[in-house]
């Protein structure tokens, strides 16, 4: 199957103040016949309201990342998925980028810069990026992609589930590493510390491979 036409599916969670601008950014994406699907996890802030007449289509799904976006995929016409958190945006015609790197790859992701003015966020998005090309594992904030026939959904765990999703991928065949850059928000390090956040990934990535719960994980993630 050549793709043709995307689904960006878009798990959302409490994101009332940036799911406008989020959507916006989609726009041209939806003016060329593309699909936009945002999947609300029981937020409590309007969120579902506020996407509404920004996208095609608003789903409730339960709270968490993988179940969300597993009922987006679900629910999407597209030949082709795109994962994408609501606090990143895709870079310019993404849409050709994507479907032109799904006529060789059966999925696929972006490069990544961390919107901050801390100096050190673009050393760790150069470093999420080597690391990503050089494993064949990607991070949600890559803006992750995959043909909607190859798709065997994600793994509804707490935490860890687009290393899981990789993973799983990666037996399939190899992703195609877009060197165009997805731009995510810094909100996560500049709330808990840059530093701070860093060890953290890299502790809960760490444990991860060693076997560890992934509801553990996701316990030690959100203290």
């Amino acid at each position: 199957m050549v793709a043709q036409r995307l689904s960006v599916i878009v798990p959302a969670l409490n994101e009332a103040r940036g799911i406008r601008a989020a959507l916006d950014a989609l726009a041209p994406l939806r003016a060329r016949g593309h699909e936009v699907i945002v999947v609300d996890g029981g937020s409590a802030d309007g969120t579902a309201h506020a996407a509404l007449p920004l996208c095609d289509r608003v789903l409730n799904a339960p709270r968490g990342r993988a179940v969300q976006m597993n009922a987006g995929a679900r629910a999407a016409t597209g030949d082709a998925l795109v994962f994408l958190h609501a606090d990143t945006r895709l870079p310019p015609h993404a849409d050709e980028l994507v479907l032109f790197s799904l006529q060789t790859h059966i999925w696929g992701r972006f490069d990544v810069k961390i919107d901050g003015r801390h100096p050190l966020l673009k050393v760790v998005g150069c470093a999420m990026s080597l690391r990503s090309r050089l494993t064949g594992i990607a991070t949600g904030d890559q803006a992750i992609f995959v043909r909607r026939d190859a798709f065997a959904g994600f793994p509804e765990i707490a935490l860890m589930e687009d290393v899981a999703f990789c993973e799983r991928m990666k037996r399939l065949g190899p992703p195609a590493c877009r060197r165009e850059k997805a731009l995510t928000s810094a909100r996560r390090w500049e709330s808990r510390g840059v530093l701070r956040t860093i060890a953290l990934m890299w502790a809960l990535r760490l444990l991860y491979s060693l076997g560890a719960r992934p509801e553990r994980l996701a316990r030690l993630y959100e203290r």
